[in-house]
């Protein structure tokens, strides 16, 4: 009789083993496995909750709107310690528990929008160690069980004119450490091997203008490839050395959003303006410019604010443009001054055109230019977001755009399935939307998270009120929502 208990409890404990194996997930990065947002276990997720119903717990933060990542049973997300200090916390995904909490000042940092947070990136996340990456800081990896320094890479501080700011994000590759700065003076494309932090390769990407979009692998019978948007281009990339293996010139002036892989093809939504319509209306037309159509350094500098503009900046850029010498910009000098020559992206000056929007699909695997042989579908839409990346499940492409609207396409030739429709939650979207358990997840900027079923036609099954504003995409592991919002982070589960 106690031999048979001995082997029921020892049998139930293997089985409860084997179940926690295979329906705990990590959510390793941005928007989770290769930055889809798609969840791939079938445990049960909430439909119905709020900042109270349905709260496994709740633990307060430092303002933050990066997202939280999960591995082997850690959640990992980052905030404001205070106005001069940026943390990194991790917490038992189960209990809640804090497990360790790191602290670095920030330093000397430039003015940023009011939306965005000097706590605007998202780590990435394994089972040994976090990645962390802060403007004035550089790279940095812990040690995921005690938060002890493993490595740390200093990186140029980037500088943006538009006061937008850092946002972009580490992203895991196999032994790689990805990660993508296109700035305003020195974008770059690093990879770094992931256990010392050696700089394994990087890509001079002088070609692009400012954009924030993030990696992603893309499978093909060539092999892997890492695709990254950019000013006009999509470009495939060999993980071994970072060599350009292909280009398609598909996009816009810049990109905000991250594509999506699946089935080694990319599918891509992007909304831009014109370069020259952009800084027009944040410059020229700012309070401290004259609405001349033109744009002056003094005009620049006054835009910025105090800190003196850098002189390499000009140099790169309104040296460039000013073709007739009179220190202004204007019309087709600005696609001159901030586009490559041979890269004149779409969405130039046209001041009757002053934005472009589209959906596209691109086949990976090619080499060289690949415009018009891998390009399987580029519709032109006005149902775009120029933040939220899309949604890709189940043969079908769902944007979401600011204002709560619903498009969705299918993924075969890009085809309108439905919308757009509303999805009875108004306002500004910035997180992008995550899927689990036959359902969508869309958090908007005024707290309000809307659960979608995801199907062929538009059904809003919730809208749950969390109280505060969510910008970053929320995390799915494990049967629950990881959810945060400016000042907290929580576990929402059945």
């Amino acid at each position: 009789m106690k031999r048979a208990l001995l082997l029921c409890v020892v049998t139930t404990q293997f089985v409860m083993f084997q179940v926690h194996s295979v329906t705990a997930e990590d959510w390793p990065q941005f928007r989770g496995p290769n930055c889809t947002g798609v969840s791939k276990s079938d445990a049960s997720l909430p439909v119905k909750f709020s900042a109270t119903e349905k709260v496994a717990w709740s633990v307060k933060l430092g303002d933050g709107i990066g997202c939280p990542v999960i591995a082997d049973g850690r959640v990992v997300t980052s905030g404001m310690v205070d106005e001069k200090t940026i943390g990194l916390f991790a917490y038992d995904a189960k209990t809640g528990e804090k497990l360790w909490e790191r602290a670095w000042p920030i330093g000397d940092v430039e003015e940023i929008h009011l939306t965005n947070s000097h706590a605007a990136t998202t780590p990435a996340i394994d089972s040994e160690r976090v990645y962390f990456y802060f403007s004035t800081l550089g790279m940095v990896a812990v040690d995921a069980k005690t938060g002890e320094d493993v490595w740390h890479q200093e990186l140029p501080v980037p500088y943006f004119v538009f006061k937008w700011g850092a946002g972009m994000s580490p992203v895991l590759y196999k032994d790689l450490l990805l990660f993508c700065q296109d700035d305003d003076l020195h974008p770059m494309f690093y990879a770094f091997d992931k256990r010392t932090g050696e700089l394994k390769w990087e890509d001079d990407r002088s070609d692009m203008a400012v954009n924030y979009s993030h990696p992603v692998i893309c499978e093909t019978d060539m092999g892997d490839e890492i695709v990254v948007g950019g000013t006009g281009l999509l470009v495939g990339y060999r993980p071994e050395d970072g060599k350009r293996l292909w280009t398609a010139k598909t996009l816009l002036r810049n990109i905000k959003t991250t594509p999506v892989s699946k089935d080694g093809i990319i599918y891509i939504s992007v909304q831009s303006g014109g370069i020259a319509n952009q800084w027009l209306a944040s410059v020229d037309r700012w309070e401290t410019g004259n609405s001349d159509g033109k744009i002056s350094k003094e005009e620049i500098q006054a835009f910025v604010g105090e800190r003196p503009v850098p002189e390499s900046f000009y140099e790169k850029t309104f040296d460039k443009g000013d073709l007739n010498k009179d220190g202004f910009l204007e019309g087709r000098e600005l696609d001159v001054a901030f586009l490559k020559s041979e890269n004149f992206a779409g969405a130039r000056f046209d001041s009757a055109n002053p934005a472009q929007e589209f959906i596209l699909a691109v086949k990976g695997g090619g080499r060289g230019d690949v415009t018009e042989s891998h390009v399987l579908w580029k519709h032109p839409t006005k149902h775009t977001d120029h933040i939220v990346s899309p949604m890709v499940v189940d043969d079908r492409m769902l944007l979401i755009k600011g204002g709560g609207i619903a498009t969705c396409f299918e993924m075969d030739k890009g085809e309108l399935v439905f919308g757009p429709k509303r999805i009875n939650n108004g306002g500004d979207y910035f997180a992008s939307p995550v899927y689990g358990d036959g359902k969508i997840y869309v958090a908007g900027d005024n707290g309000k998270i809307v659960v979608i079923r995801n199907a062929d036609e538009l059904d809003v099954l919730a809208v749950n009120e969390m109280g505060e504003s969510i910008l970053g995409s929320p995390a799915i592991s494990d049967g629950a929502l990881f959810v945060r919002t400016r000042t907290s982070l929580m576990r929402i589960q059945n």
